[in-house]
């Protein structure tokens, strides 16, 4: 008998609820017998994402959902003369573990026969249905009996082909529902998220594949490329609104934005993945309200672009991923070690981005002395003893960094820009206004990819916790600085989308104008837009998607699901 062979299991079966232990719904164990990893990215990460099979399933349900839930007593229904519908029926069993909102229950003869409705077409399998399907609605029937009603059958209502299926409630049925809930809740109680499926078609049309990276997992055991399985990036765009005085209000399902002389854009909800507010813009309660329920973050920003704050959806979201991150964070050996992968990514993309756009009115003999000694410094970083050393090391990179950007900028414009020392807080000159800029908007973007994927951007690895200082996002964009921020700010210089005329000072201080925001922004955008190799996995995906990707794996390593966090360095 082979060890696969399952006479062999022994069944454990989940104890009875007890105390404020939360119920576990009937539709969650359905996704367990689907893919157990998927239940639990669902139940416990309290993760989402709407495509068009939810959305065909949300109106399959509507008429059930619209249902007042009455249902005979137990008493009433075991009269045989008794006939009843009842739609959206919710019912619970201690016993069990379990809550189910049964979308039709139908009382007559004394028996009472759980209908669970399902968008697509009656498949055409042994016993009429799959699985998980049969295995949900015969868990509604258990909880049907532990509350007192007579159950003979249930059956499923396929709304595609508009047929009715059957299910019998034998004994093996039964075990096998009752061990899924029992396997489901173990888990749960266990904290262990269960591994990913080993090149299963099943992934292939997952909603959650972007999320769950299966391939990506498992290709630290078995170096096997990934499949193409993350979903397409959202079409949605960022809304950027930099006019002083502006007014964000909503009317139907898009938001107005008007000017103060009057000027009106309409920009509709769904096009809409996050909003950045800059300066005195005002938005509606109605607006925000309506954001937020479609998760779209709202962030504010000063006049002259420094990040003050950042709006989220409050949906449900799981503790897992911020306890492994406190529990490194306050790990000396863990957090060095993040804090070292850091620093040498940073300072190899400085190294990259010099090399690929160093211009010919510098000595080639300059150009190879400085990309040797950042090479050096980035070699040092993986054996620095502490975060002292670290710093020092990353200080020393970052002024030979800065000392030959302006060997990447253009000096043919008729007004060229002057760049020779990196300044802040507030920076002095266009190119340090420009700088800035780009950091604080990339510090608000890596908030809220960290919010979406679970972390808390206020607790770091590398620097230092202080109020109202994002440390978690400041560490996770170092290696993004020069290749995401600084490479924009040379784009839009060489470029002349934004040119010297476009900024305003005040006293030491400098600031972009509004329609040079406008301008930078655009540059901002089209790089978030522009495709890249993932350098380990090797599809292709936005910048933007990039970052949710190595966030989701960042979280995957500190959980010890895989060896190693793969920074991104491009070559």
């Amino acid at each position: 008998m082979s060890h696969h062979d399952p006479q062999l299991r022994l069944p454990l079966p989940a104890p009875p609820r007890r105390g404020d232990q939360p119920l576990v719904p009937v539709r969650m164990v359905n996704e367990w017998v689907y893919c157990p990893r998927l239940a639990w990215l669902m139940w416990v990460d309290g993760e989402w994402a709407d495509t068009g099979d939810t959305e065909a399933g949300r109106r399959a349900h509507a008429r059930a959902d619209a249902g007042g839930g009455a249902m005979p007593s137990a008493g009433e229904a075991a009269d045989e003369d008794w006939a009843s519908k009842a739609r959206a029926v919710t019912m619970s069993s201690d016993r069990l573990g379990l809550i189910a909102k049964m979308d039709i229950v139908e009382a007559e003869g004394g028996v009472v026969t759980p209908v669970d409705i399902k968008k697509g077409r009656r498949p055409h399998v042994e016993k009429g249905a799959y699985e998980p399907e049969r295995v949900q609605v015969c868990l509604q029937a258990l909880i049907l009996e532990d509350n007192g009603y007579r159950v003979e059958e249930a059956a499923l209502w396929y709304a595609g082909s508009r047929e009715r299926v059957r299910v019998e409630l034998d004994k093996e049925l039964r075990a096998r529902s009752l061990q899924a809930a029992s396997d489901l809740r173990l888990s749960l109680a266990a904290g262990r998220r269960p591994a990913p499926l080993a090149n299963s078609p099943k992934c292939v049309r997952c909603a959650l594949a972007g999320i769950c990276l299966p391939d990506e997992v498992r290709w630290f055991d078995r170096r096997n490329p990934p499949r193409p399985l993350n979903p397409a990036d959202d079409p949605a765009m960022p809304l950027h609104v930099v006019t002083p005085g502006a007014r964000i209000g909503k009317k139907g399902d898009a938001l107005i934005i008007t000017t103060p002389d009057g000027e009106k854009t309409k920009a509709p909800l769904i096009s809409i993945s996050d909003v950045s507010l800059f300066g005195p813009v005002s938005v509606s309660t109605p607006a925000m309200g309506a954001l937020l329920r479609q998760g779209a973050n709202v962030a504010w920003f000063s006049t002259g672009g420094w990040f003050l704050g950042l709006a989220t959806n409050a949906s449900l979201r799981s503790a897992h991923v911020r306890k492994e991150q406190y529990r490194a964070s306050f790990d000396d050996v863990r957090r060095l070690a993040a804090a070292r992968g850091l620093v040498e990514a940073k300072i190899r993309n400085q190294r990259t981005l010099l090399r690929r756009n160093w211009r010919k009115e510098s000595t080639e003999a300059d150009r190879a002395d400085v990309l040797r000694r950042l090479k050096r410094l980035a070699e040092r970083a993986p054996h620095a003893r502490d975060a002292a050393q670290l710093l020092g090391l990353e200080g020393e990179a970052a002024a030979i960094y800065f000392r030959h950007f302006h060997a990447m900028l253009t000096h043919d414009a008729p007004m060229p820009f002057d760049f020779t020392l990196r300044n802040r807080r507030p920076p002095r000159d266009p190119v340090n206004a420009m700088l800035s800029f780009a950091y604080a908007i990339l510090a608000r973007q890596m908030t809220a990819i960290l919010t979406v994927t679970g972390f808390d951007p206020w607790r770091g690895f590398y620097h230092a916790a202080r109020p109202g200082r994002p440390s978690l996002a400041l560490d996770m964009m170092e290696p993004y600085r020069p290749i995401i921020a600084d490479s924009v700010v040379i784009t839009a210089i060489n470029t002349g989308e934004v040119t010297p005329q476009g900024f305003v000072s005040n006293g030491t201080s400098c600031a972009l104008k509004p329609a040079a925001r406008k301008a930078f922004l655009r540059v901002y955008e089209r790089r978030m837009e522009q495709e890249t190799a993932h350098p380990l996995f090797g599809y292709r995906v936005s910048m933007r998607r990039l970052l949710e990707v190595q966030m989701r794996l960042f979280s995957r390593w500190l959980e010890g699901e895989i060896k190693s966090f793969p920074h991104y360095l491009p070559r």
